[in-house]
């Protein structure tokens, strides 16, 4: 709490030491500008506000005041249209930047995010065609729209993708081959979320072969949570990934609980971002001075718990504590609730969707509960600038997914809940490996976990 404070007491003191200076400037050329500032949690905004930009009158008024009037020395006069005219400038670029931040204030930015892409052995069955190449796409084929459209697209890539030199895999153990890349971006995520239990399944290997094909063939896209080399890694100095979009600075953070048991590297600590307290609430209190918001993708929880544990609960509060605004959870392979945290000492609101489930599985389990793992989210909010200037959340809500899975060549694929039908339903193997699948379990899933809050943007006819 007291680095967030310094903080702020240091970003407020260089605000109001320039909105000084500026304003000596234009009182010592005119003596008529009133100045106006706002000053909001996390961003700082100054404007200017001239009164009246009529510089010529009040001074000729200011000087027909004076006693002792003196005629005009015309080497004055030119010094005093000079001076005039450097501060009707300067009164005029103030007047710009205010009506530049005001053009940005209302515009609305749309973030989404889908849960685990957890490619089970029948799942990569059915994107590997019969030239042995892989192809991904139809996995995403039917979200692929609602993505694309996206100002901000995240994914949680859960598994490596580490090439088909490795072997493609399945449990326990998962890797893909290099073309999951080319389907993620021409599917229109522009934001990888690498930090799972699974980035090191492929050891060493693995991790520095994805990193590098991510950094060669799209340096474009965001990769987040995985560092082949120590100048990306918070750990070792880096600042926190900005994205930059227009009038908007987001920064972005994805951590991991842990990597199966399987250790890092020695000579990469940094290889996979880890829930280490110290270091997320130092990242935390770098993105606040950097950007707009704040979004922090845990890969965290139980697997399988359809409710937040103690472990999510304490990293809630240490996210709170040090800023962040949104939280994007996943890892439990199931959906867990949605709901806004408010931190009782200053009021900050931060929104948590605490697992978005699986985007896309084929689990080998059998039996009770099987079910809630096709079930997954896509998280879908819009951030815009208020009128002081505050990036905020202006609206949020989460749209059901269905992995539906049947045997053969682009047999796997996704739908969202509002698209599925029974006749879908009917022809979804995953009955064969728990009964109790079906639409109408999907909804009351949604129902009980979510209440309302899915419903009201996607209605069911």
């Amino acid at each position: 709490m007291m680095k967030r404070l310094q903080r702020r007491l240091c970003k407020t003191h260089s605000y109001y030491r320039a909105i000084g200076l500026g304003i000596l400037m234009i009182a010592l050329f005119s003596g008529c500008a009133g100045t106006k500032g706002t000053l909001s949690e996390g961003t700082l905004q100054g404007s200017l506000s001239v009164e009246s930009t009529d510089v010529m009158s009040r001074k000729t008024a200011s000087a027909s005041a004076e006693s002792g009037q003196k005629e005009s020395d015309p080497a004055d006069a030119g010094l005093e249209n000079a001076e005039e005219k450097s501060a009707k400038g300067q009164a005029e670029n103030a007047l710009s930047e205010s009506e530049e931040e005001a053009a940005g204030a209302g515009t609305e930015y749309r973030i989404v995010m889908v849960g685990d892409v957890l490619l089970h052995t029948p799942v990569e069955e059915s994107c590997r065609k019969p030239d042995g190449s892989y192809d991904y796409d139809s996995l995403f084929i039917h979200t692929k729209d609602e993505i694309s459209a996206a100002d901000l697209a995240l994914v949680n890539q859960e598994v490596i993708i580490g090439g088909s030199e490795l072997g493609i895999s399945g449990y326990p153990c998962f890797n893909a081959d290099f073309s999951l890349c080319d389907t993620l971006v021409r599917t229109g995520f522009n934001v990888i979320c690498h930090a799972t239990n699974h980035a090191m399944d492929k050891g060493r290997a693995g991790l520095v072969s994805c990193a590098q094909h991510w950094k060669e063939q799209y340096p474009q896209v965001t990769i987040l949570g995985i560092h082949d080399t120590p100048d990306t890694a918070t750990s070792c100095g880096a600042d926190p990934v900005i994205i930059d979009l227009p009038e908007l600075r987001i920064a972005v953070l994805n951590y991991t609980y842990g990597t199966n048991g399987i250790a890092l590297p020695k000579d990469m600590p940094y290889a996979v971002d880890l829930l280490n307290e110290e270091q997320v609430a130092a990242d935390l209190c770098r993105a606040e001075e950097l950007a707009d918001f704040t979004i922090v993708c845990p890969h965290w929880g139980t697997e399988y718990r359809l409710i937040p544990d103690a472990s999510q609960e304490k990293w809630v509060q240490v996210f709170q504590e040090n800023g962040a605004d949104l939280v994007l959870g996943t890892h439990p392979h199931v959906i867990e609730p949605v709901e806004w945290v408010t931190d009782p000492e200053n009021g900050h609101e931060m929104l948590v969707y605490y697992s978005l489930g699986n985007f896309v599985n084929w689990t080998s389990g059998t039996g009770e509960g099987v079910a809630n793992r096709m079930v997954g989210g896509m998280a879908e909010i819009t951030i815009a600038k208020n009128e002081a200037g505050k990036a905020e959340i202006s609206d949020y809500g989460v749209r059901p997914l269905v992995s539906h899975v049947t045997a053969g060549l682009g047999g796997v694929t996704t739908y969202f809940l509002e698209d599925y039908s029974k006749e879908l339903e009917a022809a979804n193997e995953i009955t064969l490996q728990d009964p109790d699948f079906s639409l109408e379990y999907c909804i009351n899933l949604c129902d009980s976990v979510w209440g309302e809050l899915w419903r009201k943007s996607m209605p069911l006819e």
